[in-house]
């Protein structure tokens, strides 16, 4: 369906146009526009932009007092570049963009993290500590699949961290060519697993872009044709994921991929409390004053970390939580939402 290049296309022709007297090519744009919409009748109609386009054009061509005879504009060509105050180069892969132009409003977003124990912080704020040993995913739906895969924090030791993460963003046509992404301790890269830094030679290959933020322990993807964004980080012996996505792409997926960690939480058998019993590798005490100096709000972050250093007597996990809290406060579209208290 290629309803948003005609919006596109009707935008840049009336973008110019102003004043009483724009009548004859606001018009002449109108009949365009129409043109344009009957030719993708039959791919379109089952899309509610192609219907809201159809009724708004016969409310202005009778607005306007516009005969449904008479010439057309030929399609205006594309500039060679973006203009980031209008609409005239409107891209199928930049959905925050074709979102605000097809519903008038900006997307909603979501936001997961997985980090230390690991500790997940669900799309719904619900958080939990786990207990998961091999790989699960955190993610699996129409666009992405994300998994993670942990391994005991320290011998004997029930507590669990993530060693290695696999993120592939699936094939999606005109965008992207399918990617994937693998981060290992110790072996972070700013690249994807061809080698490559984008989506590929596809018209929209570089709406998936890998940044590197701090040279082998923390990278951001964009992919800005879904309107997401991912941080990968590694603080001592840990690796930690945190994503910001559209409300629509963390919300497609079917029945049958049911298990996700960012989605559903941990399974219940798999929880753990975050009150560490028994003889820590640390002494709680100690552990919280090391906390407190990166999380002055005792929140879940703050238990989470005490948690962590307690378990595994390594004071590098106090950068795990303030790494996630930080990604938190970029990704949560809602700051009210920043801190969770249980």
């Amino acid at each position: 369906c290629k309803i948003l290049r005609c919006n596109s296309e009707y935008v840049a022709a009336t973008l110019h146009l102003r004043g009483p007297d724009r009548g004859a090519a606001f018009c002449t744009a109108l009949r365009s526009y129409s043109l344009c919409t009957r030719r993708t009748a039959r791919t379109c109609r089952g899309d509610l932009a192609f219907h809201s386009a159809v009724h708004g054009i016969e409310d202005l061509m009778i607005q306007n007092n516009c005969s449904k005879e008479g010439p057309t504009a030929p399609p205006r060509p594309r500039p060679p570049a973006p203009n980031p105050h209008g609409f005239e180069s409107l891209d199928i892969c930049d959905y925050e963009r074709s979102f605000l132009y097809k519903h008038g409003r900006p997307p909603g977003f979501q936001h997961c993290a997985a980090f230390g124990d690991p500790h997940i912080r669900t799309f719904h704020d619900d958080f939990h500590t786990c207990r998961v040993e091999g790989s699960w995913p955190l993610l699996d739906n129409n666009y992405l699949f994300v998994q993670a895969t942990s391994s005991p924090v320290a011998k004997g030791s029930n507590a669990t961290v993530t060693s290695k993460l696999t993120i592939i963003f699936k094939n999606m046509k005109e965008c992207i060519d399918q990617k994937v992404y693998q981060a290992e301790l110790d072996n972070v890269p700013a690249a994807f697993q061809d080698g490559s830094v984008n989506g590929g030679a596809r018209p929209g290959g570089s709406s998936l872009a890998i940044w590197e933020r701090s040279p082998g322990r923390h990278v951001e993807i964009r992919a800005d044709y879904i309107g997401t964004t991912i941080a990968v980080r590694q603080a001592g012996r840990q690796l930690s994921f945190s994503i910001r996505a559209a409300e629509e792409v963390a919300q497609a997926f079917t029945e049958e991929q049911d298990l996700q960690l960012c989605v559903g939480g941990c399974p219940h058998s798999q929880r753990m409390s975050r009150s560490p019993r028994g003889h820590g590798r640390v002494p709680a005490e100690t552990a919280r004053a090391l906390c407190r100096e990166m999380l002055p709000v005792e929140d879940v972050y703050f238990q989470s970390c005490v948690f962590d250093v307690v378990t595994s007597g390594d004071t590098n996990f106090t950068m795990a939580a303030h790494g996630a809290l930080e990604d938190a406060r970029l990704f949560l579209p809602n700051a009210e939402k920043l801190h969770i208290f249980q």
